[in-house]
């Protein structure tokens, strides 16, 4: 029996996205700024609020919306391909080997994601929580505010992130578009 996702019910995501094997494919400050990068890039692009994230050395966890461009498979995805190609970029040493011969044969996730569907606000709440602690149980900093790779400090202090959270102005301007036609149908 497969995976069953469930798409177009206007809830969140809790996802989860692994690297591959969990090996430490997000290790180093410069990865998990490059997929963080990729990921405000993406929620541009696709029109999705992000709740929550954190990034770890071997897999990366996010609270999302529903995307207004495509679904949250379309979502993870983009995110994937978009960071993996980046890094295969890295790869090459030189002009005369293509991204595609050093990229064959190296992964850099999992195949699948995990997504749970969120419907309350209490499991809102507790999968931020989860996200948030998860370098400090994992022995990574002391506090959450210390790992620099997650939404905590946006909770926390206000301060803006790499990725823009709990940004909805898309769904603002739908909701304001859609009232503007109904105002001009009278």
């Amino acid at each position: 029996m497969g995976l069953k996702r469930y798409y177009g019910v206007g809830g969140l995501h809790f996802i989860t996205c692994s690297c591959y094997r969990r090996l430490p494919g997000l290790g180093t400050p410069e990865r998990r700024d490059l997929l963080l990068a990729v990921l405000e890039q993406m929620r541009n692009r696709y029109r999705f609020g992000v709740v929550g994230y954190v990034v770890m050395p071997e897999h990366l966890h996010l609270l999302i919306s529903e995307p207004q461009n495509g679904n949250p498979s379309t979502v993870m995805q983009a995110v994937k391909l978009g960071f993996a190609r980046r890094v295969i970029e890295t790869w090459v040493p030189h002009f005369s080997r293509s991204v595609r011969e050093v990229g064959a044969g190296h992964h850099i996730w999992q195949r699948r994601f995990y997504d749970f569907n969120v419907w309350s606000q209490h499991k809102e709440i507790e999968k931020l929580r989860y996200m948030h602690r998860n370098p400090v149980v994992r022995g990574l900093v002391r506090k959450p505010e210390e790992w620099a790779w997650s939404s905590f400090r946006s909770y926390a202090y206000a301060e803006p992130g790499p990725v823009r959270v709990s940004d909805w102005s898309w769904w603002e301007e739908k909701i304001r578009s859609g009232v503007e036609a109904g105002m001009d149908a009278r």
